[in-house]
C-alpha cells in the first residue's frame, strides 16, 4: 500500500519530443520579454517586474500546454480580469495582508470555474495586486490595464509564435460530421464504440479538473481505437487488397462511352487519367445525376449528354481523394465509411496501380475477423 503510494509520486515520462521542449522554451522566453518591455514602456518599470511572475507561469502553459483547457485565450484574459477585480475589492474591504491576499485567491479561484477561465497564474495575479508595491498602491482600478496589457501581450506572441511553429492555436472546437445523407442518422463511426456522449458521461462522472479540452480527449481516445485496431490487423496495407486491373477513361472520353464502361463492369465511378497516366480526376453516377440537373433539359438522353458530345472533363471531380499503397487498412475505414467515397484511387509514386473499394475494405475485415476467431 505506501510502496504504491510513494510510486505516485515518481513523474511519469514526457510523450513530447526534444524538439518540442526547444519550441516552447524559446517561445516563453520571447512571449515574457516582449510582453514585459511592452508593459515597462507603458507603465514604468516597476509596475512591469511586480507583474512578471504570473506572466511567466502563463507563458509555460501557452506556449508548453497550448492544448490544455487551462491555456485558451479566455482563460488567461478571463482568469486575470477575474482575479484583479477580486483583488482589488478585498484590498478595498480588508486591506492589504496576507488574509486578504489568501481570500482573493480562494474567491477567484471560484469564480473562475463558472466563467469557464480557469487559469493557475489568475491566483498569482491575485497576490501580487493584493500585495503591490509603492507605485501600484494608488492606481486603485486603473491596475486592470498593465494586468490586461500583459495578458494580451503574452496571448498574441502565443498566438503568433505558435501557429508560425505549427502549432495549431487556440484549439477550435469539434466541428461535427458533415451529413451527407441528410438524415438523423449518426456518423458510422459512432454507431459503434465510444461516441460523443460517452465522452460526457465519462468526465461527469470524474467529477474533477482535468487539464484537457474535451474535443482533444476524444480525439485521444479515437486515436487509440484506432492504434489499437491497427495492431490487431497486423500489416494489411492498401496494395494487398486492391483491384489492379482498374477501367479507366481519359478527359476526352464523352459520357455515353462512360456510362458504357459503368453499365459492362457494373462500376460506380470512373477514374481519369491524362496521357502521362497521371490521375486528373474521377466521375461517378452522382456527377452524371448532377449535370442532368444543371443542363435544364427536359429530355432524359439530351439530360445525360448522349445526344450531344459532352466529355468527361466538363463533369469530372477533382482532385481526388487517394491513398499511397502503402497505407495501413485501417486508414481507409473513416475515408470509405464517413466521408460519402465508395472507392479509392491507389497510387505508387504518383502513378495510379488500383483502386480499393467498399467491397474490397469489407472482404479484408472479414478476412481479419476469422483469422482472430479461428
Amino acid at each position: 500500500m505506501f510502496s504504491s503510494w510513494f510510486a505516485s509520486f515518481v513523474p511519469s515520462a514526457l510523450n513530447t519530443r526534444p524538439k518540442e521542449w526547444l519550441r516552447a522554451a524559446f517561445g516563453a522566453a520571447l512571449g515574457v520579454l516582449l510582453s514585459a518591455l511592452v508593459c515597462r514602456q507603458v507603465f514604468g518599470s516597476e509596475v512591469a517586474l511586480h507583474l512578471m511572475g504570473p506572466l511567466g507561469a502563463s507563458a509555460i502553459l501557452l506556449f508548453a500546454v497550448s492544448s490544455g483547457a487551462l491555456a485558451q485565450p479566455w482563460s488567461i484574459v478571463g482568469s486575470y480580469l477575474t482575479a484583479t477585480v477580486v483583488a482589488l475589492l478585498m484590498v478595498h474591504f480588508f486591506g492589504r495582508s496576507l488574509g486578504s491576499a489568501s481570500l482573493a485567491v480562494g474567491i477567484s479561484l471560484a469564480l473562475m470555474c463558472p466563467l469557464r477561465c480557469l487559469h493557475p497564474p489568475g491566483g498569482a495575479v491575485a497576490l501580487c495586486v493584493v500585495l503591490a508595491g509603492p507605485a501600484m498602491v494608488n492606481m486603485g482600478f486603473m491596475l486592470l490595464y498593465p494586468v490586461l496589457l500583459n495578458a494580451l501581450c503574452l496571448l498574441g506572441c502565443a498566438l503568433l509564435y505558435n501557429n508560425l511553429t505549427r502549432v495549431r492555436y487556440p484549439k477550435s472546437h469539434m466541428t461535427p460530421a458533415t451529413d451527407l445523407h441528410h438524415t438523423h442518422d449518426p456518423s458510422p463511426e459512432q454507431r459503434v464504440g465510444i461516441t460523443s456522449a460517452d465522452v460526457d458521461q465519462a468526465l461527469t462522472d470524474m467529477g474533477e479538473f482535468v487539464d484537457v479540452t474535451r474535443e482533444n480527449l476524444e480525439l485521444i481516445i479515437r486515436a487509440t481505437e484506432k492504434h489499437a485496431l491497427r495492431r490487431s490487423m497486423g500489416e494489411i496495407r492498401a496494395g494487398q487488397i486492391m483491384s489492379r486491373d482498374v477501367q479507366c477513361a481519359t478527359p476526352e472520353t464523352t459520357l455515353k462511352q462512360a456510362l458504357r464502361m459503368l453499365k459492362h463492369h457494373h462500376l460506380k465511378t470512373l477514374p481519369i487519367l491524362d496521357e502521362e497516366r497521371h490521375l486528373v480526376g474521377i466521375v461517378s453516377l452522382i456527377d452524371l445525376i448532377g449535370h442532368s440537373r444543371r443542363s435544364g433539359r427536359r429530355n432524359l438522353l439530351g439530360r445525360l449528354g448522349l445526344r450531344r458530345d459532352v466529355l468527361l472533363e466538363q463533369v469530372m471531380s477533382s482532385p481526388v481523394t487517394c491513398v499511397d499503397s502503402r497505407a495501413h487498412v485501417v486508414e481507409l475505414i473513416p475515408l470509405l465509411s464517413g466521408q460519402g467515397l465508395h472507392c479509392l484511387p491507389v497510387l505508387e509514386q504518383g502513378e495510379l496501380v488500383g483502386i480499393v473499394t467498399q467491397t474490397d475494405l469489407i472482404a479484408a475485415l472479414h478476412r481479419d475477423l476469422i483469422m482472430h476467431l479461428g
